[in-house]
């Protein structure tokens, strides 16, 4: 699996004009499932992006979790993230999983990260969705399990 998180002080999801979540201070986490991938992978991230710490504390350092901070967070999921571009122009999709394992998994992965305490706001699983955030510091990191 491969996560992108950003930091925001804000991020929604449209479909066809219609906001259909969001959120405030929190995490947008994109969301690719790989072939590979199992529901070990899906604990591992939930459980590390949870828990990282990358909110200020009171001295300005990156010492607070999104659990610390009380946070939300927002997951999309996102096969592009599993795109090969070393070769050629057009990338390849050939490690991204299938719909219905990819579906399980990310359904999995949001269970297991509202099962951690955390407030979960989603997309819709393979919808043309427009993600909007306002991205704090920036932060943003990228994360494989």
């Amino acid at each position: 699996m491969r996560a992108v998180v950003q930091r925001v002080s804000e991020a929604s999801v449209r479909i066809q004009n219609e906001m259909i979540s969001c959120i405030g201070n929190g995490l947008l986490v994109l969301l690719g499932v790989a072939q590979t991938d199992s529901q070990r992978d899906a604990d591992y991230l939930a459980g590390k992006i949870a828990h990282l710490r990358i909110f200020e504390d009171a001295d300005g350092k990156l010492n607070r979790s999104l659990l610390d901070v009380g946070g939300e967070m927002l997951i999309v999921s996102q096969f592009t993230l599993l795109g090969d571009c070393r070769k050629g122009r057009r990338p390849s999709f050939i490690d991204a999983a299938e719909p219905a394992h990819a579906t399980e998994l990310y359904e999995h992965f949001v269970r297991q990260t509202r099962a951690l305490g955390v407030s979960v706001q989603t997309g819709r699983f393979q919808a043309l969705m427009a993600v909007s955030l306002v991205n704090e510091g920036p932060v943003t990191l990228v994360l494989d399990s």
